[in-house]
């Protein structure tokens, strides 16, 4: 097996006219500064993580959170070197892996998931909205780095920030559930996204992997039925997305944590109850004999404590991770697999289970994610309503030649919300209402 050549790797999608004098970094270097210093990422200080901007100023956001999934990402590949694998040369680059977990949530909408569902249900006749599809059409189109071509990233890093690697249309529900009387009436359950890539942005999605063979191309999109009224699903990612999406899950089941361990959302008696307990039951894993004391150091009233609990979690999961072969794919980067022990894989499904019960899904977080989707239905119904009077210049005119580059209007206007952070959607929202 050989994997992608470099060249299929590191080309662009457009002629890359950005070579400057005495500029020695390589492709990796660059895609990770492309991607560190555009507006998209900046937006992301300004955006909700889990918990509300401007209620407490500890917590994290979505820029904090994914400086802190480049950390995990470049720890996996680091340990990954250490366990001897015949394949370990096709590990990525540690700028590889950074600017795929740099760029992760880039396309995630204000408002967190309220505002992905609001803007899915607002664009639901002009091919849906999710925000790993919109990530994808930031980088390669969107971010104004290039005049048409996004940050005119390399192939191998858009095939590994594709996390579901399917166009929408394979993957939507059908028939759409009915549409809601009003706004207010709009059911979360019903709108959410199927997760996948733009139909609008096909022909990048194609260039990305034109570089495989047609048959691990027809395997790599294969997507799987989830039963009656649920979306499809994709079956398969990249190597390097596997790295990505693990170290996003550690952040996510182990900082979201931390944050509501700090800031006295979760007790106790709950995580004794519903966390300590479970992992103590699950058999051969490290973890279950280590749950007490670290339980102790969580929630003790040391800060120190607690972070040497979270750095203790953080590497327990990173140091049981492996490469593994999945024997279905001709090209390397799509058959390898940075996979979890079974035993530390469930122990994290608990604790990102407990975030997503006692953090994510109590009533005051969806009473604000509520409150963002609201601001997100009322801005786009006012934007279409009269876009040559309401949108600012630049959107004007690409509303205008909407069409011509394959774009619905109902796109543009998608395109600009989800750019916004919570706060100017918040401010716009009282300009306008």
């Amino acid at each position: 097996m050989n994997a992608l050549s470099e060249q299929a790797g590191t080309a662009r999608y457009a002629e890359d006219q950005s070579q400057r004098r005495n500029d020695h970094r390589n492709s990796w270097q660059r895609d990770r500064a492309r991607i560190l210093h555009s507006a998209a990422f900046r937006r992301l200080q300004n955006k909700t993580q889990v918990l509300s901007i401007g209620n407490n100023d500890f917590y994290r956001t979505r820029l904090t959170h994914s400086l802190e999934v480049a950390q995990i990402g470049t720890g996996i590949v680091g340990h990954l070197h250490t366990v001897k694998h015949a394949q370990n040369h096709c590990l990525p680059e540690l700028n590889l892996i950074e600017s795929l977990c740099l760029a992760h949530d880039i396309g995630h909408p204000p408002f967190g998931h309220g505002g992905e569902v609001a803007l899915n249900y607002m664009m639901r006749d002009d091919g849906g909205f999710e925000g790993n599809a919109q990530t994808f059409r930031i980088l390669t189109k969107l971010e104004p780095y290039t005049k048409n071509n996004g940050m005119n990233l390399t192939r191998r890093t858009l095939l590994g920030i594709m996390k579901y690697p399917c166009l929408l249309s394979q993957l939507q529900r059908q028939p759409l559930p009915p549409v809601a009387k009003s706004f207010r009436q709009l059911k979360v359950a019903d709108w959410a996204p199927a997760k996948g890539v733009y139909d609008d942005d096909k022909h990048l999605y194609d260039w990305v992997l034109a570089s495989v063979s047609e048959q691990d191309r027809e395997q790599f999109v294969h997507s799987r039925d989830m039963g009656e009224q649920q979306h499809r699903k994709s079956s398969f990612k990249s190597l390097d997305c596997s790295i990505m999406e693990l170290a996003d899950d550690i952040a996510y089941g182990v900082h979201d944590l931390e944050d509501a361990i700090v800031m006295g959302i979760v007790n106790r008696h709950d995580w004794q109850e519903q966390v300590a307990s479970a992992i103590a039951d699950i058999k051969q894993c490290w973890l279950a004999d280590e749950i007490g004391p670290l339980s102790v150091k969580l929630f003790s009233r040391h800060h120190y404590d607690q972070k040497d609990a979270i750095g203790s979690l953080v590497n327990a999961f990173i140091t049981s991770i492996s490469l593994q072969e999945q024997q279905r794919f001709g090209e390397p980067l799509l058959d390898l697999q940075a996979r979890m022990d079974p035993p530390m894989a469930q122990a994290l499904e608990v604790l990102k289970r407990f975030v997503l019960h006692y953090v994510i899904q109590t009533p005051e977080i969806e009473m604000v994610r509520f409150k963002g989707q609201q601001v997100v239905m009322e801005l786009f119904q006012a934007f279409a309503s009269d876009p040559m009077r309401l949108l600012p210049l630049n959107t004007r005119r690409r509303w205008q030649q909407a069409g011509e580059d394959g774009d619905s209007q109902a796109r543009v206007i998608a395109d600009y919300i989800a750019g916004m952070t919570d706060d100017y959607a918040n401010r716009l929202f009282q300009t306008l209402f």
